[in-house]
Formats: C-alpha cells, structure tokens, sequence
C-alpha cells in the first residue's frame, strides 16, 4: 500500500484521467473530492461490497425468478402501447385506427449534450 500525506487542496492523480483531493479535514475525518470519466465507478468500499453481493445474488438466482417478468418489448414498440392505433386526446382517450394516424412525425427539440460540461465529478 502507498501511503501519501496531502494538505488541504493538495491533489493526488492515479493514471492520467483520475484525481483526488483534499477538500477539508475535520479533526478525524477527511473530506475527499473525485474527479474521474464517466466509465470509471467511483464509490465508497462498503457500497461497493453490497453492489458485489447483490450482482452475486442474481446471478445465482434459478430461472423460475425471471419468468415471471413481462414479455419484451420489440424495437420500435414501447410497452402499454396498443399495436392497432394510436391513443387520441381529442378522442377521450380513445385508441384511433390505423388508417387515421398521422402518416409523418412532429420534429423533436435539439437538447444540448450532456458531456459539454467535460468530465463528470463523483461525490462519496
């Protein structure tokens, strides 16, 4: 085990892509701040061990478990969707035939990407 001593403010890098600082210390406790890309899990050890066990768990568990779960959706539909037409707000909620849907799609808003704000910062 490395053993480094930090100040406040003082940095510590693993690899390129990963850094941890100091942020605060408080008589026995020593707040520390992540900074890592977004594939890199970042999280306390006992959170960590639970996320094992329960990954272990499931891959343990017999097949009757996941029968009971829904039949899977095919691309294209989304689930509670009926297949034979679309729900109508003028209607009430009725459900229209097909031969009254709408044959083009509205345009969808342009959302801004979510990684302009570079990398993303774990706290923990």
């Amino acid at each position: 085990m490395l053993v480094l001593s930090r100040q406040r403010d003082e940095t510590i890098m693993i690899g390129d892509h990963v850094e941890i600082t100091v942020v605060d210390i408080r008589g026995d406790k020593v707040r520390l701040g992540i900074t890592a890309p977004p594939q890199v899990a970042v999280h306390r050890k006992e959170v960590y061990e639970a996320i094992k066990a329960e990954n272990r768990r499931a891959a343990e568990a017999p097949d009757d478990d996941f029968r009971s779960l829904s039949a899977p959706v095919r691309p294209g539909r989304r689930a509670g969707v009926p297949s034979a037409g679309r729900v109508s707000a003028s209607r009430g909620g009725a459900v229209s035939p097909p031969s009254e849907q709408p044959t083009t799609r509205p345009a969808r808003a342009r959302t801004p990407s979510a990684d302009a704000d570079g990398p993303r910062q774990a706290a923990g």
